[in-house]
């Protein structure tokens, strides 16, 4: 009976590759993605991307933000506000600069000439439903830590910062994002900065895989044929991480001169082996020795780091009173 159990284990975890479909073309993902991902979480608790709202469907793939299902002020884009859009997570230019057909067109050019771009434009983990005007103030910065700004889209806590190109988005979607980073980066072998590695490495410790994002990756396993590693626990990033690629997907159409995925904020280079604790509510971390607040941080409030450099990565600051 457990041999034949296990035969039957082997055969399911087969069959999403054995019956894969992913699409091809980004105009494809959209209408399949909302069909097969996420046509029952317009209503979720967990909403849409940036800001957790609430949408209805509208069309082939869009949809109509819920703006008083949570709390969503509109910062200067009504027409934008109001609609949901499609955001890779990865920006479309930032996996573009590092293809030679962006270099000789642009997006146009890649979307025309070169198939591996395609099929990066068109990964179904790469893509999440947001509102819109959040998705075009994120543009195609890099996700970091941003501090100094007011609230910009009323009770959505997503920040982002014009001049220092970060977008930092809310906590409940750290980690999915980290790790969908992740992904993208390894599986089509692109070029990520070590400062990004470690604030992603942050978040991704920080906020564990939940129910929701196992059930996304299982759905859209079941379409591309593969999972997210990240997700899994197949694989873990680790600082230096070398990406693996996938068979079958080229990579040697990037540049040689390749445009190299933008820093986040400089970081200290502090390296300590003592225990770190930070705390979630202020932001502030302590050492193990010479900071009294290390043993006052409450357990719920809690954060371990293995460095004050990971610390700092992910937006921290080290006590006053530490010693």
């Amino acid at each position: 009976m457990k041999k034949l159990l296990y035969v039957v284990t082997l055969a399911l975890a087969a069959i999403p590759s054995a019956f894969a479909n992913p699409p091809a073309t980004f105009t494809e993902a959209k209408v399949i993605a909302k069909q097969k991902i996420y046509q029952d979480q317009a209503n979720s608790s967990m909403g849409e991307l940036y800001c957790g709202c609430k949408w209805t469907w509208v069309g082939k793939s869009g949809g109509r933000v819920d703006a008083k299902s949570c709390g969503y002020e509109t910062r200067k884009l009504q027409t934008r506000a109001e609609r949901t859009e499609w955001e890779h997570i990865v920006p479309a230019w930032t996996f573009g600069h590092q293809r030679q057909c962006w270099q000789n067109g642009g997006r146009e050019q890649c979307v025309d000439k070169d198939p591996t771009f395609r099929a990066m434009e068109a990964d179904l983990f790469n893509l999440y439903p947001s509102v819109g005007e959040v998705n075009g103030d994120r543009s195609n910065f890099n996700y970091g830590m941003v501090s100094g700004v007011a609230p910009q889209y009323g009770q959505c806590t997503t920040k982002v910062d014009f001049q220092q190109k970060v977008a930092e988005p809310r906590d409940e979607v750290k980690g999915l994002v980290a790790r969908t980073t992740f992904y993208m980066f390894d599986r089509y072998q692109l070029s990520m900065s070590r400062q990004q590695q470690q604030l992603l490495m942050a978040w991704d410790k920080q906020h564990p895989v939940s129910a929701w994002e196992k059930q996304r990756d299982q759905r859209i396993a079941a379409i591309m044929g593969h999972s997210n590693p990240f997700v899994t626990g197949a694989r873990t990033w680790t600082l230096g991480y070398k990406p693996a690629g996938a068979s079958g997907i080229a990579t040697s159409a990037a540049p040689k001169n390749v445009v190299k995925h933008v820093s986040a904020p400089t970081l200290a280079n502090a390296s300590i082996d003592a225990a770190i604790v930070g705390n979630r509510n202020s932001h502030v971390y302590h050492l193990a020795s010479g900071c009294p607040g290390y043993s006052q941080v409450s357990q719920k409030n809690q954060v371990a780091f293995g460095s004050e450099a990971e610390a700092q990565a992910a937006g921290y600051r080290k006590a006053g009173n530490c010693k």
